[in-house]
């Protein structure tokens, strides 16, 4: 039998390999002789960084960067074996778990460390971009990367404008003249799957703004901010769009990428399943197994084991997936390609006892190890 596993993080608690690895186990203490694939998977968002490069024989690099708040940080990125392609994950620079929540305040997060990220892999020679933008502490609309990519973000004196959203109300004008020259010769490919606008009733600072510490006299600073921002740019570059859908994720950078470099929004998950191929390991196989931390009703919304459930699909492949949890309203999984799903917890325990990495692995591979007795069994039979 052949088996292709492909399982989003467990978030907290098991990487997506170390996730795969478990269930790879569970299969083998059964099914001895099975052809086991494990691949990589994540939506874009958390993990997706460390899912991608050590899926797909790259190599991790750690540099210190502006954090958001502009203290140093360790932040880890993705060199895939080609040597050319970055993975990057805007929330290891500008995260909001990066931040306490008593010091929460869009105000003064910066997504300069953004750019530090970007500058560095460029120094290395990479040319190709995959970012995922979700998770962040900001709402500057960039601004800060940009600065950090050599942009002019300048305020009435024609200094760089302050970190945070708080800079945004200060611009006059923007300047590209010292831009990294290499920059020109890089595309950026964002996993975005959030739809908002940069200004508005749906825009950033409106839906996102209050989990990130904003007051309702903030956002409507900062919408106002944004949207002279977005003038502004427009002055200089007319292909700038505040109402394209996704300019609004992560505070505005969406509309930064769009803007000021050369990127294109897209699924999360399509960009991991185009660059991991999973496809061609979906063709060869007889199973596929897959599976998220929690399964729900959200899970259909373009989560990572819906995306692999549709390319199972298209082949006529059997699809079952394990969680850590599984929600009432889960069954929607089954009208989307996953056949059967199984939560692992084996019994009553508390959450921080259950996302242990040691007592989730066990419970994986058990789990795992019970339905793969059921599947030799009806083969036999």
């Amino acid at each position: 039998m052949k088996v292709v596993v492909a399982i989003d993080s467990l978030k907290g608690s098991l990487s997506s390999l170390e996730a795969g690895n478990a269930i790879k186990q569970g299969i083998r203490r059964v099914m001895k002789e099975a052809e086991v694939s494990v691949r990589p998977l994540a939506d874009g968002g958390e993990g997706t960084a460390l899912a991608l490069t050590l899926g797909m024989g790259g190599q991790l690099k750690k540099i210190q960067v502006t954090g958001p708040l502009g203290e140093k940080v360790d932040c880890e990125y993705g060199i895939l074996s080609d040597g050319t392609t970055a993975i990057v994950e805007m929330s290891g620079a500008a995260g909001i778990t990066l931040v306490e929540e008593e010091k929460r305040n869009p105000l003064n997060t910066t997504t300069f460390g953004v750019g530090e990220v970007i500058r560095d892999a460029i120094g290395r020679g990479c040319r190709h971009f995959i970012v995922g933008i979700g998770g962040s502490a900001t709402n500057d609309g960039g601004i800060g990367m940009l600065q950090s990519l050599g942009y002019g973000i300048l305020d009435k004196e024609g200094k760089q404008v302050s970190f945070g959203a708080k800079g945004l109300k200060e611009i006059e004008r923007i300047t590209d003249d010292d831009v990294i020259p290499e920059l020109s010769q890089c595309t950026f490919r964002i996993a975005c799957d959030v739809t908002n606008t940069l200004c508005g009733d749906q825009g950033c600072s409106a839906i996102f703004g209050p989990q990130k510490g904003a007051t309702p006299d903030m956002i409507m600073q900062m919408d106002r901010w944004l949207t002279c921002f977005a003038a502004i740019s427009r002055e200089k570059y007319q292909h700038a769009n505040p109402n394209q859908a996704g300019t609004g994720a992560a505070g505005g950078l969406g509309f930064a990428f769009l803007t000021f470099t050369n990127a294109v929004l897209e699924s999360g998950i399509k960009i991991v399943l185009e660059e991991t191929k999973l496809e061609e390991y979906v063709k060869a196989a007889d199973l596929i197994v897959t599976g998220e931390g929690r399964l729900d009703g959200q899970t259909v919304m373009g989560k990572a084991p819906i995306g692999v459930a549709h390319i199972a699909k298209q082949h006529e492949k059997p699809v079952i997936a394990f969680a850590g949890c599984v929600a009432e309203d889960a069954t929607a999984c089954n009208e989307h390609g996953i056949d059967a799903y199984f939560p692992i917890l084996r019994s009553v325990v508390s959450q921080q006892e259950a996302m242990d990495p040691k007592q989730a692995r066990e419970n994986m591979t058990a789990a795992v190890e019970q339905v793969f007795r059921l599947i030799a069994t009806l083969k036999k039979g």
